[in-house]
Formats: structure tokens, sequence, C-alpha cells
């Protein structure tokens, strides 16, 4: 089953005077329960995608859908509601709520959007906040912990309400190698055990070499890509 389809998809910025070519007619599918990379260098596109693909920002031209639903012209409200069902952000800022703790942090979520006791609640965030080795952490808030230790409570986050699609945008860039194979497996599990699809745009080899599939991008053009078409290129 194909989670994700893009057709096409562009999307250009106007910088004052100037517009700007984000994306150039990409055209991709993405099977569900996937492993996936975009790789490619600063500039290329990478993120820009994974915003489209998660509904953070619309194409200026091209077809998008995920998970079923044609996703390119969603109202805010709909975009909104969409991502709260069905995708989990890693983000490379992190995008953790100041005033409250790591485990708050990772069961906002869940207090959002799902229905879930507060006793199903408490196992599922400890769960995760002991997977990603930060349950000693658990009550402090992000000023108090490392970049490492806030990429590591924003990932739990992202897993926490079981969601079809993981978007992740360098999610082990500030994770020593032991803690980033801990996190790597992590997700291969949950892919395995739940058919959740992961999508990566990364410049670290260690996810690159965990990927099935690799897509590379060139000044928001699509190169390679599909069935571990970018792998011998790394």
């Amino acid at each position: 089953m194909q989670l994700i389809i893009s057709e096409g998809l562009s999307k250009t910025y106007d910088v004052g005077a100037v517009k700007i070519n984000a994306l150039k007619g990409v055209s991709f599918s993405i099977d569900k329960g996937s492993l996936v990379s975009f790789v490619g260098p600063s500039g290329s596109g990478k993120t820009t995608l994974l915003n489209l693909i998660g509904c953070l920002d619309k194409p200026s031209e091209g077809r998008l859908l995920v998970a079923g639903m044609e996703v390119s012209d969603f109202a805010y409200r709909d975009a909104a509601r969409f991502r709260g069902k069905h995708i989990g952000f890693i983000f490379q800022s992190f995008n953790l709520i100041p005033v409250l703790t790591a485990y708050e942090n990772v069961e906002y979520p869940l207090i959002m959007v799902r229905n879930a006791s507060a006793t199903d609640r408490r196992k599922r965030v400890l769960d995760l906040l002991e997977a990603v080795d930060m349950i000693d952490q658990k009550d402090k808030r992000p000023d108090h912990l490392s970049g490492g230790q806030k990429q590591r409570v924003a990932i739990a986050r992202a897993l926490v309400s079981n969601p079809h699609l993981v978007l992740a945008d360098e999610p082990t860039a500030n994770l020593d190698h032991e803690t980033a194979m801990t996190i790597l497996r992590l997700m291969k599990k949950i892919r395995d055990d739940l058919e959740t699809t992961f999508v990566f745009s990364t410049h670290d080899n260690r996810i690159i070499g965990e990927a099935e599939d690799i897509y590379r991008l060139e000044d928001g053009v699509l190169k390679t890509g599909g069935n571990g078409g970018g792998r011998r290129d790394d």
C-alpha cells in the first residue's frame, strides 16, 4: 500500500522580487511501513519537501496524497486535524514547549488528540522516555537539558501517539553514536510492530545505511530514488 504519492510537486517562494524554486516537479511514492531517507546538500529541498508532506506548507504546483487523502489544498484547520491524527514530527530545532517538563512535552500530543486514560498516557510516556534514555530527566524543563537530551525528548514525543507517519529532519544530528543507534533500533522496532512509516531528511550515514529507500535531491530536483536507488551513490 502506498502511503505517500507525489506527482509533479513544485514549491516556489517569493523573496522580495526574486523567485526561489525550492522544488521542481518532484514525483515519487512511498509504501506504508517503509524507512526512507531524502538526502542531498543544504538547500537541495529536503526540508521543504518534509514540510509539504507534513501539511505545514502547500505546494505551488502538483499533487500530493498522504494516507489516501489529497493534502495539497487543505485548509488550516483540516491540515492541523490531519497532522494530529496521522503524523509525528521530529524537528531539527526540537520545538519543545519551554514551560513543560520532558514528561509533559511527550504527553502533550496524547492530551491534545487522543482519548487515552491518564493511566494509559503515563505508561506510554514513561515507556518511551525509558526507551530514549530520558527517564531520569523526565521532570526537567528544556532549558535544563542538553541538545542531545532535547532531541531524545522530541523523538519520544513524535512516537507517543503511534502515528502512521513520522517525519524527521536530521533526527540524530545531536546524538552520540550509541544513542543514535539505540534510537534507530527503536524506530525500526516500531516500524515492524505497527507498520509506521519513517521519512528522514538527513546527512547522517548511520540513517542512510539503515534506510530501505533513498531519494537524492539536488537543487530541488529528484535525481535518484526508490528501491534503494540512491544507495550506490553514497
